[in-house]
């Protein structure tokens, strides 16, 4: 067997899309795939070749997205996926190795992707970064603290979604400056959010939003559905599969999820995706009642270190000497000196004696500001040669809040 690596075109769209359905097991509906198409950067789509049959697949987005002090541009890795009769012939090892270099060449410090499974991307030196809840509330249980912000000034407005796409944009623009993880999105990526065929519904009908506003205007929303039903006795069971909601201040925020507890005939709140850090965790007067699930959300890869460190902002002051290891990155795996305080940092080549060794998704785990590194160093993956160095550098590198992307891309 033969195998080649190259970018593909455009016209090899086709062939693109059906290793990905094999790979995932998925049929992907004709407008999921356009949407998919018109996000997709072909020029930074790779694909592996045995003969003239694309075989496996990997893409990167260019994104703008948030870390600890601000934007900066991260790889956003999509699309890795081997046909099922090409496994374990080194295609995924080859595209994730080459698209590393690719990152690198380009000047993109940082990448960034979803697993679908967690167990493939710590070979390749990503670490798990930020976290996610799944929530499903049982409404009748779903009051709130006394605390609970409140606005008179307040008020909720019942929009249809695709006519109010302007102003979850710009909500969603001054969300995305606080928090990291969270992406610039372009407007295939809106379509995306807000696409409403009957594939997308799930059984739970049309996409339904709420907008909080006051006479200044707009300060959040909410996107969901609701699935109807009612059990044997005619009492509503109905179901509220929340999408989206994001509130520019507490008072907003409260308002927007009292809503999505309250709504006549709803049983139960699904909520697939929300920070680790929801502020609805001290809302609700019985937190148990979220019956919360713990799950994986990013996943960053540090690309080049000497850039990746000194882009981001850190809580504390930091003078470490890191020795780190990386297999697939030969520009990383050395000793570099990181210093660093709340103005800025820097990140230089050193030839001091190492305070830390660590591989590079340790680093990875810990850029966006929300993995503590002292489990890290329990379960023997990083070594401390002078104590208390663990402590400064997951110290400096802690950011809030924790980080979240949202919206898998």
């Amino acid at each position: 067997m033969t195998l080649s690596l190259r970018p593909i075109s455009e016209a090899e769209w086709s062939a693109w899309n059906t290793v990905d359905e094999e790979a995932f097991g998925v049929a992907v509906p004709e407008h999921r795939q356009e949407i998919f198409r018109r996000n997709l950067e072909f020029d930074r789509s790779l694909g592996v070749f045995d003969g003239d049959l694309l075989v496996g697949t990997t893409a990167v987005y260019s994104f703008s997205m948030n870390v600890p002090g601000g934007p900066i541009p991260v790889g956003g890795v999509t699309a890795v996926g081997v046909l099922p009769s090409h496994r374990r012939r080194g295609v995924l090892s080859s595209l994730m190795t080459r698209q590393l270099s690719d990152l690198h060449e380009r000047g993109e410090a940082v990448a960034a992707l979803y697993a679908s499974e967690a167990a493939i991307y710590g070979r390749y030196g990503y670490g798990r970064a930020a976290d996610c809840m799944v929530f499903r509330i049982p409404t009748a249980d779903a009051a709130f603290t006394r605390h609970a912000p409140v606005d008179p000034a307040l008020r909720l407005r019942v929009v249809r979604p695709a006519n109010a796409r302007s102003v979850f944009e710009k909500i969603y623009e001054s969300a995305f400056e606080e928090r990291p993880g969270l992406y610039a999105r372009t407007p295939a990526r809106w379509d995306g959010v807000l696409t409403d065929h009957e594939s997308d519904q799930g059984g739970a009908g049309p996409l339904r939003a709420v907008i909080a506003e006051d006479d200044g205007g707009p300060r959040g929303y909410a996107l969901f559905r609701i699935k109807a039903s009612f059990d044997d006795h005619d009492l509503p069971v109905g179901e509220l599969r929340l999408k989206e909601l994001f509130g520019l201040d507490p008072a907003a925020y409260a308002l927007l999820w009292r809503h999505v507890l309250d709504r006549d005939l709803v049983s139960h709140v699904a909520a697939q995706s929300r920070p680790s850090d929801d502020p609805l965790i001290h809302l609700l007067a019985e937190p148990r009642k979220l019956h919360a699930l713990w799950l994986d959300d990013l996943w960053v890869r540090v690309v080049d270190v000497e850039r990746a460190l000194p882009a981001r902002r850190y809580s504390a002051p930091v003078d470490v000497v890191i020795e780190v290891e990386d297999a697939l990155c030969p520009w990383n795996a050395r000793r570099w000196r990181l210093t660093a305080d709340t103005s800025g940092a820097r990140c230089a080549p050193s030839d001091d004696p190492a305070d830390l060794t660590l591989p590079v998704s340790v680093l990875g785990a810990a850029y966006l500001g929300g993995r503590p590194l002292a489990a890290l160093l329990a379960a023997g993956v990083v070594r401390e040669t002078r104590a208390g160095a663990l402590r400064e550098l997951s110290t400096a590198m802690s950011w809030d809040p924790a980080p979240w992307a949202g919206l898998i891309f």
